[in-house]
């Protein structure tokens, strides 16, 4: 597994498919955050804080993460390589959680560089310093929580098909169902109390919650379910595969 985890990481690195995910998610965020006059700038924001980045980043991620992982299964399947990985020495298991790792770690590459962002409003503040690092701290763990679980929807989404761009635009529908698309229909009230079910199963209340500063053992439950929901599911569709 090590190894299938390392390859993975390597082929977005020696590629130019890591650093245009890397380079995108900067370029926009820096754009939006420091340089576009819009309630994303945050040297235009009334209190010195990251929400701005927090609120945003999600947005991003809905489009970058199933642009990376689309190839995960889908290009293994179109060029046949996937029968090649299910003749070496390790499970299924592994080869997903492999693939689910190093595009994992690939988000926390893309993530460090943003330290920027606080270490710039720590300074800028007035006083220095009157920014709450506690909340930004857990508002990080929150983001890589949410990102992590737009990696497991994108491997699931990619191994339902041989196809990238159905992979793709499959992974970005989903994550959007359940980042906003729950929350919203549950909005609207025509359900009765099922309403309040929907809202709970989307990940942007439980994401809010975690921004507020205070990380509840029920929120982080929540996400590691779902990683686990669809890494199951894209467990059960490479098994299909081998028969």
């Amino acid at each position: 597994m090590k190894a299938l985890y390392l390859k993975e990481i390597r082929s977005f690195l020696s590629s130019i498919i890591g650093y245009i995910f890397i380079l995108i998610y900067l370029i926009a965020s820096g754009l939006f955050h420091w340089i576009i006059s819009y309630d994303t700038n945050l040297l235009e924001g009334s209190e010195t804080d990251l929400i701005p980045f927090f609120n945003l980043s999600p947005m991003i991620f809905l489009i970058l993460i199933p642009a990376i992982t689309m190839r995960s299964i889908a290009e293994e399947r179109r060029t046949g390589t996937i029968e090649l990985l299910f003749t070496r020495p390790i499970s299924d298991l592994q080869i997903l959680l492999a693939k689910y790792f190093a595009s994992v770690t690939l988000l926390i590459i893309a993530l460090i560089p943003t330290i920027v962002y606080y270490i710039s409003m720590y300074n800028l503040g007035n006083p220095v310093g009157i920014i709450d690092t506690g909340a930004t701290i857990t508002s990080y763990i929150g983001l890589i929580l949410l990102g992590a679980t737009f990696v497991a929807i994108g491997i699931f989404s990619s191994s339902l098909t041989n196809s990238q761009i159905v992979a793709f635009i499959l992974g970005m529908f989903l994550c959007w169902i359940f980042f906003s698309g729950l929350t919203l229909i549950g909005s609207f009230n025509l359900m009765g109390s099922f309403d309040s079910v929907l809202q709970y199963c989307g990940m942007s209340s439980h994401y809010d919650s975690i921004k507020k500063g205070v990380i509840d053992s029920s929120d982080i439950v929540y996400f590691i379910s779902i990683i686990i929901l669809f890494m199951y599911s894209a467990l059960t569709v490479i098994k299909t595969l081998k028969k």
